[in-house]
């Protein structure tokens, strides 16, 4: 097997940007909808600020020169950063002082890129504000940047942290005894916001406060606990068993712990000791506040971003009289591992529920990490997923993790509408929610009593798809005290990602995959990209088309064919769990037809999804499924351990690592082996698609993984396989050529859009007519084109 190593830097050029390059969810527009936003208020203007990138001579070359700004450190060798003036910060992953930087860097600043021996971070606008957000203070985090870096660090780097942090994080809004407060330990930041006539319209007041100590200056005086309202069930001793327990260490593994922290330089050792003690036993600190109107709260926040003081929003979950305890508690054998515990205490770090957003690979427990949030709460819960397949998958979850009664437990989706009669969890679809045409009257009925509920707790599954247009609707349908967003990809090909800094809440943890990896807690993926070579007879085609169809001739490329079903019986001999994926359904029906395999798309309804599923989990003959894109995020397969990619979603980042997460379950009995879990590419050589690819990959890779390109398939031509001879390929090439422009089109799934007014014609059916496939049936009448619009019916994109 010819193989020959992928470079891991992403590549320098650039692809021009094509239309079906973005993901589905980016072709929304680009307007932000004024009341998710504090009433149309512009993001803070300190978020778009830079890091000043002219300082520093420039070489021969075009390199920065920093030697004149940044002076060694004599012990730098033990020092693990490497802190630039324009905001990059390059960590040794080799160094003793790892663990200590790495969860410091995490806290304050973006992974740009992090292969195996050198991670790269960016300090931003947006990730000092997750700092200040969980309780970093702008000294400590200044003072433990120096301890760290190898140089000094740069004024420049020292002054862009005290402007991103002088007034974000210094005042929150927290529902306390079911009134709303806004809050904070600085007196001097509560009196400029009380000085504004906007502010001060929107405050409450009262002659004689209750449950506060005392009035002073018309600002109520309270106490703040720093007690977290996360515990942590403690693991099982040694000899028992319990889901996710690790051995205890051995003499060996004391003496290397030891020998590791005695390699650690004192000052950074007693430094991450004192934060870490502050951050566990953080005392009671006296906080002032004052009572706003809950009608005016959009105008508070509004008026509050304007003054480059943003409300962060807390729960105090605890005080809440208002909603009462739902009775649900983790099960006594749910075991949460490190990264688990250590995203919870993020959120609930100072005895409130943060609303934030937690990114964790795909298969590393983001579910239980929901779970375990709505037990602490203890108050009602919404959970919103991508499908309906999910909606399922939560609701087991629920049941599997946590002692709860199952009929409290509500589905609203398509298929599925519980009546919400006693509901403490409810689950349903984005689109669901955001649905604006007509609704059934039972529908109709279920939606009425979700916006008449006052939620505690609103878990975000998939939470990259919230910046989208039709998604955003969703924030303002349903009230929730608190919103977690769950995700394991925070990346769209757009620039709205950073919406969810202000729609939902800062980043609150993000873990490193190729830690979990190491430590087995997800898979071992070896990452390939098998090239396949086009036969004449259809390069001839696709060099001479110019049509969409030209997609449809790379993606059923004969030789594509050919190494995709010597694949799939090289795994089945091994007893491996297959899944292939098409976005493009005339191809996924045409492979999976001539293999003989079953298939999902679109219109497979929800009952043969569920049993195709459940013969592929249990049963030792079925050992591959053809699935198109609806199975990118909604469906959990832990037995699955290889994944084949014929048809892809153009350049999209984001689903080449959501699928490499159908596979990344932790796989049982496979420790020994190097890899246990296997990602293929099919790429068909000299077309656009090897483009695509690279893009697509460039994700991956700055999360560590690595491809392999593989130019030829050992064994592959003893196989007796489709497609060998001439007469089939011609036979193939006319059917594709005979297909439709619609046919060369990928899948769209429920909920998604095409784009804005993009229809497409295609011969329908009389059940079509009368609205099966999602067809909707328009009249047009013909007539002179209007030459005049009235400025207020122009549509414009900001």
């Amino acid at each position: 097997m010819g193989k020959r190593d992928k470079s891991g830097k992403e590549s320098g050029k650039r692809s021009k940007k094509r239309k079906h390059q973005s993901d589905s969810e980016d072709d929304y527009e680009d307007s932000r909808d004024s009341e998710l936003n504090g009433g149309g208020a512009e993001v803070a203007a300190i978020a778009t600020r830079q890091t000043d990138e002219s300082t520093g001579d420039t070489d021969e070359y075009g390199a920065k020169d920093y030697r004149k700004i940044m002076e060694l450190k004599s012990d730098h060798a033990s020092r693990p950063l490497w802190v630039a003036p324009n905001g990059h910060i390059f960590l040794e992953a080799f160094s003793p002082v790892y663990k200590h930087a790495h969860d410091f860097l995490i806290a304050i600043s973006e992974p740009v890129c992090r292969p195996e021996h050198i991670h790269e971070y960016k300090l931003t606008a947006y990730s000092l504000y997750a700092a200040v957000s969980v309780g970093l203070q702008t000294n400590d985090i200044i003072e433990y940047l120096k301890r760290l870096s190898k140089t000094t660090v740069p004024s420049g780097i020292e002054e862009f942290i005290k402007l991103c942090t002088v007034s974000y994080g210094k005042v929150k809004l927290v529902l306390k005894h079911n009134r709303y407060f806004v809050e904070s330990s600085f007196p001097d930041v509560l009196q400029t916001l009380l000085k504004d006539s906007g502010i001060q319209d929107c405050r409450l007041r009262h002659s004689i406060e209750e449950g506060v100590e005392n009035v002073e200056d018309d600002l109520i005086v309270g106490q703040l606990s720093g007690k977290s309202a996360f515990q942590v069930k403690k693991p099982p001793q040694a000899g028992q068993n319990g889901a996710n327990s690790a051995p205890a260490p051995g003499e060996d593994g004391e003496k290397e712990k030891e020998k590791e922290e005695s390699a650690v330089p004192e000052d950074i050792f007693d430094y991450y000791e004192k934060i870490d003690r502050e951050d566990e036993e953080a005392e009671e600190q006296q906080i002032l506040s004052f009572e706003v109107n809950p009608d005016k709260l959009e105008n508070l926040q509004k008026r509050c971003i304007e003054m480059e003081y943003p409300l962060l929003a807390e729960y105090d979950f605890r005080n809440d009289t208002r909603n009462p305890d739902i009775p649900i508690d983790l099960k006594p054998n749910t075991i949460l591992r490190p990264y688990q515990e250590k995203s919870l205490r993020k959120m609930f770090g100072n005895g409130r529920a943060r609303s934030g957003v937690i990114v964790l690979p795909c298969g590393a427990g983001k579910t239980l990490v929901g779970v375990t949030a709505a037990c602490t709460v203890r108050k009602r819960c919404i959970v919103l997923c991508t499908s309906a397949v999910s909606v399922e998958q939560w609701k087991s979850q629920f049941k599997l993790w946590a002692n709860i009664d199952d009929s409290t437990i509500c589905r609203f989706t398509a298929d599925a509408k519980d009546k919400p009669i006693g509901c403490n969890v409810a689950i349903s679809t984005y689109s669901m929610i955001a649905h604006t045409t007509k609704r059934s009257y039972e529908s109709e009925k279920v939606m009425e009593w979700l916006q008449s509920q006052e939620w505690g707790l609103m878990l975000l599954d998939e939470v990259h798809t919230i910046p989208a247009k039709q998604f955003r609707r969703v924030l303002m349908v349903i009230q929730a005290h608190c919103k977690l967003g769950l995700t394991a990809t925070l990346v769209r090909e757009d620039d709205k990602i950073a919406d969810l800094n202000f729609l939902i809440g800062p980043k609150l943890y993000e873990a490193n995959w190729m830690e979990l990896q190491n430590n087995n807690f997800i898979a071992r993926v070896q990452c390939a990209e098998v090239w396949c070579p086009m036969t004449p007879e259809f390069y001839r085609e696709y060099l001479a088309i110019q049509t969409k169809k030209r997609t449809l001739l790379y993606t059923m490329n004969p030789n594509k064919f050919r190494a995709c079903q010597f694949l799939v019986r090289f795994h089945e001999r091994r007893n491996d769990k297959v899944i292939v994926f098409s976005d493009n359904v005339f191809a996924l029906k045409e492979y999976a037809k001539r293999m003989g395999k079953p298939f999902i798309y679109g219109p497979t309804s929800q009952g043969e999804r569920m049993h195709v599923l459940q013969n592929f989990q249990h049963n030792p003959k079925v050992n591959t499924i053809f699935i198109s894109k609806v199975g990118d995020t909604s469906f959990d397969l832990p037995e699955a351990n290889v994944l084949i990619q014929v048809s892809s979603h153009g350049g999209s980042r984001r689903q080449e690592a959501q699928r490499l997460g159908r596979i990344l379950r932790a796989k049982k009995g496979s420790v020994a082996e190097e890899y246990n879990a296997f990602f293929y590419t099919l790429v068909s050589q000299d077309t656009m698609e090897m483009t695509y690819s690279q893009k697509r990959q460039s994700f991956l890779i700055n999360q560590g993984y690595s491809f392999k390109v593989i130019t030829k398939l050992a064994g592959m031509d003893e196989e007796d396989l489709a497609f060998s001879n001439k007469k089939e390929q011609r036979e193939l090439l006319q059917r594709v050529l005979a297909a439709s422009d619609a046919d060369a089109e990928e899948e769209v799934v429920p909920g998604e859009s095409k784009g804005s007014g993009q229809v497409t014609r295609k011969v329908g059916s009389m059940a079509s007519m009368s609205g099966a496939d999602d067809t909707i049936y328009m009249e047009y009448k013909t007539g002179p084109r209007r030459t005049h619009t009235h400025p207020l019916f122009k549509k414009f994109r900001t």
